[in-house]
Order: structure tokens, then C-alpha cells, then sequence
């Protein structure tokens, strides 16, 4: 618990002071090592019934020194945070190659795995700390849109399901010794409501308060989730869980993601963040956005006030994010607004009254 306190006491201060850098990519990195379906079960899953290739959490656990050095590049690129590798490492999303009883190894293991990369950095440099966030990602279903068209009641997960998925990746990440919980790239906020209880109620059983950092994902230009709430309304939606951030990341560049975040920015009684992807995905799914142009971006979100923490999503590289660092190094972050006190509901649009 003194642990997690300083840390929490550090991660404010270093707030207050500077814009933070969250890390870029990794499956845009573990791809660059064009890694077979060998290097991925390792020798601890080499038996394993059925293909793993493409299962980048699994890497934590048999391939944990690739993963420590994609951490460290981007702890050398100026990165505060660094992002544990379980994007999808719940039990309903490692279903898919049947492994959700590996599920808490390897949220553990990626845990550490960070830990051990920025403890080794904060060792050098005390007087600038970074950080290591405990990934919960949206898992691959979702609890509010059916996958039958002809059935719209029917669901292929329940909130209480959801809810257990995520309280057990929550535990072995603070396990592991995570200094903060991020949910990031929800598209649904039926399941970040989910996982936002599971994490209070792992805080509860456990004793320990993390900061917890939420980021939303706009999924096309109508500048909706993917069960249909606009930036406003999803901010209402999720301010009861009163987050050390939230914001937005993934789906758009940030020519296009610009104006969403400005209206979090406008709403937020808490700090903003912002990791877009570097553009939209070319006719190969690769993105083009080079490094100069997305800092470009980014450097106006901070200088236009809109922003606490910046980083990359999609395509994003250790070069991005030094050229981001580099870029805000000197501006200041967002200062965070007074709000008239009014009653604020949401459905799919915002009601304020």
C-alpha cells in the first residue's frame, strides 16, 4: 500500500508539471519481428492443441525479453507510461485459442515484465519517474449490440460475465505491480462499466487504490462509439468512476480524432488523454503517418490547452513518440476546468440540465 501511495504522489506531481508521455504501438512493433507460429508458443506451449500465432499477450511469457526491449525503446523515446502487453489477456478474449485458464500467468508476467523495464529506468533518472499501466482492453465481445441481425435481444456476453473476466485480470496485474489500471479502447461503454466495477471491487478485496485512466474509441467520422454514444455523452457516462484521466485513442488519426478530444477537453472535471493512430490504415493495413507529422498534431492539442497525456495507437513507433515528447516538452498541460454544477445524463447524446 506505501508503495502504490508514492507512486500515486509522484504520478501527480509529474501531472501537474508536464504533459505525460504515453507509449506508442506494441503490435506494431512485435510485427517488425515477423515472429512463427514457433517463436510465439515458445518452449512452454510448444504442444500446445492449436495455433497460437497472432496471440501477442501470450509473448509475455515466451518471448519476455522481446517484450521487455519493445518497453525499453520506448522508455529511451521519453515515454512516463508504459502500457503492460494484455490488450486482450482476459479469459473471454484468450478464449479464442482456448487459453483463458492462462489468462492471469500472463497478465502477471506482462505486469512484471513492465515493471521490470521502468524500474530499471527510474533507477537511472529518479528525478523523472515513469510508470507502468495495467492494460484492460475491450475484449472481443460486446454487451450491448446482439451479433444476430435477425435477434437484436440476443448477446454473446453478460455484464456479470464481463465483470469476472476483468476482475481477474485486475488482480494479477496489480500482482504483478502495476502503478495504475488503464481501460482503453472501448467501444462499448456497457463493458467498460463492467470493468470500471470489477477494478473498484478488486481495490475493495485487495486493500489498494490505483489511479485508473479510461480512453473511449471513436469508431468512424459520425463521431460515435460502436454502441452509439457521442465523446459527451461517454464522459457522462464514466465520470462516476471520478478517473485520474480519460480520453480517446485508436479507430482515427489525429487530423480526424482533433475534435473529439476537444470536446472531452470542454466537458472533463479530470486530466484528458489522447493516443490516435499514426492516420488511417493504407490498402495493406499499414499506416503512413510518419513520426514529424503526427508530432505536428499533437504539439497544437497541447499548445490549443485540449490535453494531460499524449501518445500513439496503431502504427505508432518508438520514433513517434520521441518526436511527440520532443515536440510538448516545454508546453504545459491542461490546467483542469471549474464546472457549473448541473445534473448531466446521458443516453447516446449528453442531457445536461
Amino acid at each position: 500500500m506505501q508503495a502504490s501511495n508514492e507512486a500515486k504522489r509522484k504520478l501527480e506531481v509529474a501531472a501537474n508539471e508536464r504533459v505525460l508521455i504515453l507509449d506508442g504501438a506494441m503490435g506494431t512493433m512485435i510485427q517488425k519481428h515477423q515472429l512463427d507460429e514457433a517463436a510465439y508458443r515458445g518452449t512452454q506451449y510448444a504442444n500446445w492443441h492449436c495455433d497460437v500465432k497472432g496471440n501477442n499477450d501470450l509473448l509475455s511469457v515466451t518471448q519476455p525479453e522481446l517484450i521487455k526491449n519493445i518497453h525499453k525503446e520506448y522508455l529511451e523515446a521519453g515515454a512516463d507510461i508504459i502500457e503492460t502487453n494484455t490488450f486482450n489477456a482476459t479469459t473471454i478474449s484468450m478464449a479464442d485459442y482456448d487459453m483463458q485458464d492462462e489468462s492471469r500467468l500472463i497478465n502477471q508476467q506482462a505486469a512484471k515484465i513492465a515493471r521490470e523495464a521502468v524500474d530499471e529506468f527510474n533507477a537511472l533518472t529518479p528525478n523523472k519517474p515513469r510508470f507502468v499501466a495495467g492494460v484492460i482492453g475491450p475484449t472481443s465481445r460486446t454487451a450491448s449490440i446482439s451479433p444476430d441481425v435477425n435477434d437484436p435481444g440476443k448477446r454473446n456476453v453478460h455484464f456479470d460475465e464481463l465483470v469476472e473476466a476483468y476482475k481477474e485480470s485486475t488482480q494479477a496485474l496489480i500482482e504483478g505491480g502495476v502503478d495504475l489500471i488503464l481501460i482503453e479502447t472501448i467501444f462499448d461503454t456497457l463493458n467498460a462499466k463492467a470493468a470500471s466495477f470489477a477494478v473498484e471491487t478488486v481495490f475493495e478485496e485487495m486493500h489498494i487504490t490505483l489511479p485508473v485512466m479510461i480512453s473511449g474509441t471513436i469508431t468512424d467520422a459520425s463521431g460515435r462509439t460502436l454502441s452509439g454514444q457521442t465523446s459527451e455523452a461517454f464522459y457522462y457516462s464514466m465520470r462516476h468512476v471520478a478517473p485520474f484521466s480519460i480520453g480517446l485513442n485508436c479507430a482515427l488519426g489525429p487530423d480526424l480524432l482533433r475534435q473529439y478530444v476537444a470536446e472531452i477537453s470542454r466537458v472533463a472535471e479530470c486530466r484528458v488523454s489522447a493516443h490516435p493512430n499514426a492516420g488511417l490504415p493504407n490498402e495493406f493495413g499499414e499506416y503512413d503517418m510518419e513520426a514529424e507529422e503526427l508530432a505536428e498534431h499533437l504539439q497544437e492539442w497541447a499548445e490549443s490547452g485540449l490535453v494531460n497525456i499524449l501518445g500513439g495507437c496503431c502504427g505508432s513507433t518508438p520514433e513517434h513518440i520521441r518526436q511527440v515528447a520532443e515536440a510538448v516538452k516545454h508546453l504545459a498541460p491542461r490546467e483542469l476546468p471549474e464546472i457549473e454544477v448541473k445534473m448531466r445524463l446521458s443516453g447516446l447524446e449528453p442531457f445536461v440540465h
